[in-house]
């Protein structure tokens, strides 16, 4: 599994697995997760070495343009996440179970997490909540589906919630997220995403788990980091989170080419001699 070490003396694993993600949480070495939902863009992060790409429920504002991640569908997360698979040989892909498909009923949240494994070859599911839906995390465990569990701002819930403000800054509801965050580790889960949370919060949780815990907002104390692709490249513009860090403008620079093409084609200056047959 392990042939050599980077020059940075990270160890390089040709693989990654669940196992290796509970070996990279004890050697204390950052976990680096991504989004993606297409082919192009998963050959991209995973020759690049990212350590685990998810295939989010996000694709349903930044591919599809709807305003929450409720509308997508099983059947689209099944589309984008084998698109996905055909691409990636190093990465774990993890896959979002869609709203609607778990929550309530344990049988169909077990058949729709075999769909995903069965017609897209992915690698593990990913669920929001707790204690409310450990009869389902349970069921699909017990199918030998690893199951990365995702607790603190729970984008599936925003209508129960009414906002995007950071979560668990009250006692109770801290209390609440730890409590939740060992029931799902006790249930079997390989790992749990927190989201938007006080960063005291975040390291305590990833102290007290032996299980690795990624987070998005929820400060550095954590076992690594995942962001939306599209914000982190700039893609999408309007969304401005402080955890967020933009590493690109390429709206602006894609923007600024689809412009350049349509002078030179407006202007006779594409194709040129050189670019025809």
């Amino acid at each position: 599994m392990n042939f050599n070490t980077k020059k940075d003396s990270r160890q390089y694993y040709t693989k990654i697995t669940t196992h290796v993600l509970q070996e990279m949480k004890l050697k204390e070495e950052k976990i680096a997760m991504l989004t993606a939902y297409d082919y192009s863009m998963a050959q991209i992060l995973d020759q690049a070495g990212i350590d685990i790409i998810l295939v989010g429920d996000s694709a349903s504002n930044v591919m599809a343009g709807f305003t929450t991640t409720l509308p997508i569908t099983l059947d689209n997360m099944i589309y984008h996440a084998a698109s996905v698979m055909r691409a990636v040989k190093r990465a774990l892909v993890v896959v979002d179970l869609p709203f609607g498909t778990y929550q309530g009923n344990s049988r169909k949240a077990l058949d729709s997490a075999i769909r995903i494994m069965k017609e897209a070859g992915a690698n593990a599911i990913k669920m929001e909540g707790g204690a409310e839906i450990i009869e389902s995390v349970k069921r699909i465990l017990s199918a030998g589906i690893p199951v990365m569990g995702h607790l603190g701002l729970t984008p599936q819930a925003i209508h129960k919630f009414g906002t995007y403000i950071v979560r668990a800054t009250e006692e109770d509801e801290a209390q609440k997220l730890i409590e939740d965050a060992h029931l799902l580790e006790q249930a079997g889960c390989f790992s749990i995403v927190l989201e938007k949370i006080p960063a005291t919060l975040g390291a305590r949780v990833a102290k007290e788990l032996h299980i690795p815990v990624i987070g998005i907002g929820a400060g550095n104390q954590v076992d690594g980091q995942v962001l939306v692709i599209h914000d982190m490249l700039g893609i999408t513009t309007k969304f401005h989170p402080r955890f967020l860090r933009r590493y690109h403008n390429l709206f602006d620079e894609i923007k600024g080419s689809v412009t350049a093409y349509i002078d030179d084609v407006k202007d006779l200056k594409f194709p040129n001699e050189r670019e025809q047959y």
